[in-house]
């Protein structure tokens, strides 16, 4: 037997005693060194009837060491260090062999994100996990505790980066809004493949504080002011890219109000704020060639940059680790904000 964190009903979250799994053909079972937490498992939490499984081990952020393999899979050794990818694409359909995994035809749809561990599949807060072979990565010397949450918290600030780039040339401005769990490794990352000037805002200044040691160009409070101030920096233009990873109507309201003709914004975060687009001359409410998109995850190059990144010791993860048993005071702490970098359930 073994422990796992289950959604067990609306908004309730249980510890109960499950078999371990056995490997199947084409699998691999871990062994969970750690697990992280997401703003989207609370979001997910909070969903109540809204959410349509019940029952199922929770935790997208997920690595370890390989414990067992199942009939068919090759190249892996007896406790080498893993991680979880946190999109499981089908691998064939077209959008899996351009190497656009989080679009998969097949494992998503238009309107469903694709195959998900923890928001479906049984994920990684649990003692092991099963997980087909193709969607695991090696670690290498990294260590597989500090390392899980490069699963989302990295890779999706680097997929948000990446479908950037063509902006974030020598002289750009760029714009980090939230310096929470993913916000400090998308500065992070900002810092060490573009050269770009980097603003961050956050609402907590100890969070503004991480900001200006990973490297921030400027910090500042996210307020009624925020905008101006931006505005003031860049002449009155407006920046190049705006990163949200919060998503409230404050910051959506600041992501449009502060970006440049032909600018690029990602809404990264889940807070549900809007923006009014209409297809006219108003110049006003978006600036003329704005680009916005709201990525979803990212896919295995984003994961083997981030994972280079890690091994040049150019991305680090700041970490609270709560043993499994302590999975609410865990999440309590997430939601009440008291964490800083990302939350790590050790089994």
């Amino acid at each position: 037997m073994m422990r796992a964190v289950k959604l067990v009903s609306p908004g309730t979250l249980g510890l109960k005693q499950v078999d371990v799994p056995q490997p199947g053909p084409g699998q691999v079972r871990v062994k969970i060194a750690g697990a992280g937490l997401c703003h989207s498992d609370l979001h997910v939490l909070h969903m109540g009837d809204e959410w349509p499984f019940f029952g199922g081990t929770v935790g997208h952020e997920g690595a370890g060491w390989v414990d067992a393999v199942g009939p068919g899979v090759a190249g892996f050794c007896m406790g080498e260090a893993v991680i979880v990818m946190v999109l499981w694409g089908c691998g064939n359909c077209r959008a899996c062999v351009e190497g656009r995994e989080n679009a998969c035809e097949v494992n998503g749809s238009r309107t469903q994100f694709p195959t998900t561990p923890g928001l479906g599949p049984d994920g990684a807060m649990a003692e092991y996990m099963l997980v087909e072979a193709q969607h695991l990565d090696k670690l290498g010397d990294l260590d597989p505790v500090t390392s899980a949450p490069f699963a989302d918290a990295g890779v999706t600030p680097m997929h948000a980066i990446n479908s950037a780039r063509h902006r974030l040339t020598p002289g750009a401005t760029a714009v980090v809004i939230g310096i929470g769990g993913l916000g400090h490794l998308g500065l992070q990352i900002l810092k060490a493949t573009t050269g770009a000037r980097i603003i961050a805002l956050d609402n907590d200044e100890k969070k503004l504080a991480v900001a200006r040691e990973l490297g921030a160009d400027l910090a500042l409070m996210s307020d009624a002011d925020a905008a101006q101030r931006i505005l003031n920096e860049t002449g009155g233009y407006g920046v190049d890219v705006v990163i949200d990873f919060v998503g409230v109507q404050s910051t959506v309201d600041l992501a449009t109000g502060v970006i440049a003709p032909e600018g690029l914004i990602r809404f990264v975060g889940l807070g549900g704020g809007q923006f009014i687009y209409s297809a006219n001359a108003d110049g006003a409410a978006l600036p003329w060639g704005v680009n916005v998109q709201r990525p979803y995850g990212g896919t295995r190059e984003d994961l083997s940059q981030v994972l280079a990144l890690a091994r040049e010791g150019k991305l680090k993860i700041e970490t609270v680790q709560y043993p499994l048993e302590e999975y609410q005071r865990a999440f309590d702490d997430l939601a009440a904000g008291r964490v800083t970098g990302r939350a790590v359930l050790v089994p």
